[in-house]
């Protein structure tokens, strides 16, 4: 009797399972839409069978494409038969630390041991083409940390590379990459993406098979800073994508720190722009492990220092409840106050003339319908065919 118990409830799993995956792999429905359809409608197959309702209300004609659960059952089966497990939000063992982020990823793919991503953590970033000093002190720095906290990169070429290497010295590692965890990326880090999936961990929020893109790696920084209490950044240049994940991680109320490098030299001046506008100047672990905050800023909007050069920080997200429609009238206002400029969804409540509880209806609605597009930050942006 009691195995079939067990039994049932592993069919039950399974079937949760999928209908979760169905739901973030539905067109339209981004991290911060997963969210609220979740808040709103509570299990997975409820918000699924909502979809059709919500998206003809904000005006979309054609049907919401959501995979067939037989094609998500098998990326499932694709990806336990790698060693892999998905970890959606809410679940127990999701990061703690990741899911306080308003765009945390609804599911994520972890190969190796997941346990690690519930541990402090401290992110190490920087170039890909860092120069040799700037890979010693990566590679230096990594180890350090990594005797007391985790270290958490991108598995990119360069500082990336050799902080992992350093952390796996003395310590442990977790490599957030921007494809699927079978797609070693770039490909003379295969044997390294191996060994950290063999003794420590591997982390994405895309399928099995995907290759990564240009446009996976903001989304793959935003991981990094998620899960970490604090950023690194060693040797990066004005427009290095390791300033977004510093944004992302002050947006996030996490602490940002570089460790200087010489003016004459254009890969330090992200990292030296940085310490001029208020992040800690690094030298050594203890630099970091000495100011290291015990959990994030209750407020990263009220910190005194911004980061001017890597965009304003935004409010925290509006966590109203969600009604299931919005009238016709509270749609044409809501259009009235967008464009194709992003603004905050809390502007976007104070200008409406509209109770906050429609306001984020009509904006559910018109994400689903394809008019309105959701973007990090807790802002929204109309997209260029919504009239």
């Amino acid at each position: 009797m009691a195995a079939k118990r067990d039994h049932g409830q592993q069919d039950q799993g399974l079937a949760d399972q999928i209908n979760h995956l169905r739901l973030v792999r539905t067109e339209g429905v981004g991290p911060i839409t997963y969210r609220r359809l979740i808040e709103r409608y509570r299990t997975p197959a409820a918000a699924l069978a909502a979809l059709p309702r919500l998206a003809r209300a904000g005006g979309r004609t054609s049907a919401l494409s959501s995979p067939p659960a037989t094609d998500v059952a098998r990326e499932i089966e694709q990806t336990m038969a790698l060693g892999g497990r998905l970890v959606f939000l809410g679940d127990d063992d999701y990061p703690p630390l990741l899911a306080l982020m308003d765009d945390a990823p609804p599911c994520l793919i972890m190969l190796g041991d997941a346990a690690l991503a519930r541990s402090p953590c401290v992110a190490a970033v920087g170039g890909r083409n860092a120069s040799a000093n700037g890979q010693r002190i990566a590679e230096t720095l990594a180890a350090e940390l990594a005797q007391s906290v985790v270290v958490v990169s991108g598995l990119a070429r360069g500082i990336d590379t050799a902080a992992h290497r350093g952390a796996m010295q003395t310590g442990r590692t977790i490599a957030v990459v921007a494809g699927g965890i079978d797609q070693p990326y770039p490909p003379e880090n295969a044997a390294l993406h191996r060994r950290i999936a063999d003794t420590n961990l591997i982390v994405t929020e895309t399928p099995i098979g995907t290759v990564p893109q240009a446009r996976h790696f903001p989304r793959r920084n935003r991981i990094i800073a998620g899960l970490s209490l604090g950023v690194v950044v060693i040797e990066a240049a004005l427009r290095s994508g390791s300033l977004i994940t510093a944004r992302l991680a002050q947006e996030a109320g996490r602490e940002v720190f570089a460790v200087p490098g010489s003016p004459l030299d254009p890969r330090a001046r992200g990292g030296n722009d940085l310490i001029r506008q208020g992040a800690m100047l690094v030298e050594t672990a203890a630099d970091v492990l000495t100011n290291l905050p015990p959990a994030p800023s209750a407020s990263a909007a009220s910190s005194p220092r911004r980061f001017t050069g890597l965009n304003e920080p935004v409010q925290p997200l509006n966590n109203a409840s969600v009604p299931a429609e919005g009238s016709a009238d509270a749609r044409l206002e809501v259009l009235s106050r967008l464009s194709a400029d992003s603004t905050t969804v809390d502007d976007l409540l104070r200008r409406c003339q509209l109770a906050s509880s429609v306001t984020m209806a009509v904006l559910l609605e018109l994400e689903l319908a394809g008019r309105v597009e959701t973007l990090p930050g807790n802002r929204v942006a109309l997209l260029p065919d919504a009239v």
